[in-house]
């Protein structure tokens, strides 16, 4: 009677190790490295979520900045999945999945979410479906899902930003009423204010991720105005010499504003310290060569990334496989 074959593979020898042993070498991996290593095995999947192995890493020293990519399927339902800009051994930068990250669906194209980083955690603000808000915080320690108390009042096409611990989320009325209002979660309580507060009666409607924070005030526009916010004052306000551009995908380094002008191919910097504008020399190559597919390139962003300048754009080229490319510069 034969007996059972024998597997011709060894079995692996880490996972003969103790287990505080595995969680040493594990540490000292890059934490690009944890998407694939969370394939290996089920083992290594809870070893790779555990917060045991990132109090090991701070421990060592080995801290990592980490860039999060959220990226929409316009399918029926609009369904948005997180990815991390990973960093490869010959150089190359690729996006990868986060699988254990559920996908964000929206039901209509326009009920844009508001997302936030701070610190170790992304803040997720908006309209789910068209009756139901949705508040969440993501730990990007664990990836895993956090539901925040639901958001006070109906907002369509949120935008959000943080001052001083208070995150001020803003948005329209609902989808039919363009007046804009502002609700603030407290992120210590983890609670939202009780007072809503009306940014202004116009029927403008709020540019896309046109939400930053420039020396502790709160900036944001719409289609025709910029505005600016301060909680100390705790009063509106606008800014002329911000109107001189149409802004939007912004980011702030430095209390510098920095947008992309897709349409004159420059990178245009908002200094409101000395409240002037200004263009970003040498990138002439670049945005000639990424912004030349004018029709088919989508709301190019600019992110603030472990104190560099990064440009997202995405581009869907008229193939016939209909491959959509995500292109990413680091300044």
């Amino acid at each position: 009677m034969a007996g059972k074959q024998q597997s011709s593979e060894p079995p692996s020898l880490i996972t003969s190790l103790p287990q505080d042993v595995i969680f040493d070498i594990l540490s000292r991996l890059s934490r690009f490295d944890y998407p694939a290593l969370s394939l290996v095995c089920k083992h290594f999947r809870s070893i790779a979520a555990s917060p045991e192995l990132f109090t090991t890493r701070s421990l060592l020293g080995r801290t990592e900045q980490c860039l999060y990519v959220v990226l929409s399927n316009m399918g029926e339902l609009y369904s948005n999945r997180f990815y991390i800009l990973c960093q490869k051994a010959d150089g190359e930068r690729r996006l990868g999945l986060i699988p254990s990250l559920p996908a964000i669906h929206t039901y209509f194209s326009y009920a844009k979410m508001g997302y936030l980083a701070v610190g170790s955690r992304i803040y997720v603000f908006g309209q789910s479906t068209t009756d139901r808000m949705m508040s969440l915080s993501i730990d990007c320690v664990s990836h895993t899902v956090q539901l925040l108390p639901s958001m006070p009042v109906t907002m369509c096409n949120t935008v959000a930003d943080i001052i001083e611990g208070r995150i001020y989320v803003i948005g329209y009325h609902n989808r039919n009423d363009w007046k804009r209002k502002m609700v603030v979660l407290n992120t210590e309580t983890q609670m939202w204010e009780p007072e809503m507060i009306w940014l202004d009666d116009s029927d403008c409607y709020i540019c896309n991720n046109s939400c930053v924070v420039m020396a502790d005030k709160l900036y944001t526009r719409n289609s025709a105005n910029s505005f600016f916010y301060d909680p100390k004052e705790n009063k509106w306000e606008t800014d002329e010499m911000l109107d001189l551009k149409i802004w939007h995908n912004a980011c702030v380094i430095d209390d510098v504003l920095y947008y992309l002008d897709f349409y004159e191919k420059e990178l245009r910097a908002y200094d409101g310290k000395k409240r002037c504008w200004q263009v970003v020399k040498g990138l002439e190559a670049l945005l000639s060569e990424t912004t030349r597919y004018r029709i088919e390139v989508w709301s190019p962003k600019t992110v603030s990334y472990d104190g560099k300048l990064d440009l997202f754009f995405h581009s869907l080229r008229r193939h016939e496989d209909k491959l959509c490319e995500v292109w990413c510069a680091e300044i």
